[in-house]
């Protein structure tokens, strides 16, 4: 048997006792990290809801606030935003109908503050010139990759490029999809919910309003379009335009077409209760139309992994044992 350390063994000028003290301190930290998240959870709803009345006291603002006053209040001097666009207007590169669309795109992805479109298209410009340069440095100037031929070279610097412009875009198409998904899911019980309030005698920004309260953790997205178009009925001089401005915000067709109903409606007096009932029944049977599509997909979609990892394995299991059974006899 091997004789037992001598007492007062250290490893790294460490003695166990050491170790131990050690490893309780950092079992105390981790359950105090511990306690003070759980004692600190933030509601989730409280930054959307400080946006919404931000937004409240902008349109009030321009509202009453003379075209002086108006642009002094609405307009937050951004020092950084302010370089943008000033290098971008000396350039002669900084259009409206581009800053526009930037902005609605911008809106689409949830993103309300409308210095991130210069920020986009500036980003348009510097990226391709910044990462295009680092990848001609890599490519020609150090030659990291000296096995590589002129035609690879100029693929990979030609993708460096197209991926540096384009990667503000790809980012923000991303962000619109997922948030148009997000917003078409719980479309169809907002709608109902919408029938309920209007059935019970609430006006139109009165229900709104209700649904965002009432879908605002189940469909946050959701909830907040709403609110900001609850606000936006209470204090603009046109309730057609805060519908407009809706549809402007949503990259969906589904919330076009809720939008044209409740336009058609401010403006003929048709019942909205009976139209909304109709919008949420034609909702309800494309999500089951789509959740069918997905599942008759699911068995040309599983052919591959069942060709390449369960039939394989199950050749394996029931030839295995003949195979050897066939081998031992011969």
């Amino acid at each position: 048997m091997d004789a037992a350390p001598p007492p007062g063994t250290t490893l790294m000028g460490m003695t166990a006792t050491d170790f131990g003290t050690l490893l309780a301190a950092l079992a105390t930290l981790a359950v105090l990290i511990a306690i003070y998240m759980v004692m600190t959870v933030r509601d989730p709803m409280a930054k959307r809801v400080k946006a919404l009345n931000e937004r409240r006291e902008q349109l009030k603002a321009g509202i009453t606030a003379s075209v002086t006053k108006r642009r002094a209040k609405l307009v937050k001097k951004n020092q950084t935003t302010d370089q943008m666009r000033s290098f971008l207007s000396n350039l002669k590169v900084l259009q409206d109908d581009q800053l526009k669309d930037a902005q609605i795109r911008l809106a689409q992805a949830g993103i309300r503050s409308k210095d991130w479109a210069v920020a986009v298209i500036f980003g348009r410009m510097i990226l391709p010139i910044v990462i295009g340069g680092t990848a001609a440095l890599l490519i020609y100037g150090v030659d990291f990759w000296p096995d590589w031929g002129p035609f690879k070279r100029f693929m990979a610097f030609a993708f460096a490029l197209l991926l540096a412009y384009k990667a503000p875009d790809i980012y923000i198409d991303n962000k619109v999809q997922k948030r148009s998904a997000a917003i078409r899911k719980g479309l169809p019980d907002a709608l109902d919910l919408l029938v309920i309030c209007a059935e019970a005698g609430l006006t139109v920004d009165a229900a709104f309003n209700r649904v965002a309260r009432e879908l605002g953790k189940a469909y946050p997205e959701l909830g907040d379009e709403f609110q900001l178009t609850a606000i936006e009925l209470s204090f603009l001089t046109e309730r057609r335009m805060a519908f407009e401005n809706l549809a402007t915000r949503v990259k969906l067709d589904a919330v076009k077409g809720v939008v044209t109903t409740m336009i058609q409606t401010e403006k003929y007096g048709t019942p909205l209760a009976s139209a909304l009932r109709v919008l949420s029944a034609e909702f309800r049977h494309e999500r089951m139309m789509r959740a069918e599509e997905k599942a008759a997909r699911l068995p040309a979609i599983m052919t591959v992994p069942l060709i390449l990892f369960i039939l394989p394995t199950l050749f394996v299991v029931i030839l295995g044992p003949a195979a050897c059974s066939i081998s031992t006899a011969f």
